[in-house]
């Protein structure tokens, strides 16, 4: 899978040849770092006084690669696409070289850093539920009407919440359904690739 750069981008890495090998070296290593600590601008003014260049180059150019080097290790890309990736941006063969070599040695950690990043979602800890049925009410005598009442508990963060949901059979029988359907669908081949890749 090729990683597909907007022009934004590609302006932004297009800074990065006139720096030269050296510069991109230590800017990969301010990108990693920026991904590590979060944003740092004395980081940047610091590499832009060292390199004898302007901030906003220096920024570009770090947001170009943290840029790079997330999106190639969220998509899990090989090292051949990644190779394929850059070539496009018209970059010299030993540059090329340093972004590779850059990438693969990071590509584990940013990948942790990413996983930290991501929020929390809840997960189920358990349900209850009961049925309710109104055989009759002052203005009708003869009516059914009935409920599903479900309590669903949910673990976050070590903590346990819980939320109360009513419906009626015939909307639970169609959500019932709409999730058979989803999990029918993880287990097709295409849906395989894609966890397998996300992983």
């Amino acid at each position: 899978m090729l990683l597909v750069l907007s022009e934004e981008q590609r302006g932004h890495l297009g800074c990065l040849p006139p720096l030269g090998a050296a510069a991109v070296g230590e800017l990969g290593r301010l990108a990693v770092e920026l991904l590590r600590r979060g944003a740092a601008p004395r980081a940047c003014e610091t590499a832009a006084r060292k390199l004898n260049t302007g901030v906003d180059t220096i920024q570009h150019g770090v947001e170009g690669l943290m840029y790079l080097l997330t999106e190639s290790c969220k998509l899990m890309i090989s090292e051949i696409d990644f190779q394929d990736s850059i070539r496009v941006l018209g970059f010299s063969e030993e540059l090329n070289k340093l972004l590779l070599q850059l990438y693969l040695d990071n590509r584990k950690e940013i990948r942790s850093i990413l996983s930290e990043l991501a929020p929390k979602l809840p997960s189920y800890h358990s349900l209850e539920w009961r049925l309710d049925v109104q055989l009759a009410s002052r203005s009708l005598r003869q009516q059914i009407k009935p409920a599903v009442t479900m309590k669903l508990h949910l673990n976050q963060n070590e903590d346990q919440t819980a939320q109360v949901l009513q419906t009626d059979p015939s909307t639970l029988v169609h959500l019932i359904q709409q999730l058979e359907q989803a999990l029918g669908e993880m287990k097709t081949n295409h849906c395989r690739r894609i966890a397998r890749n996300m992983k």
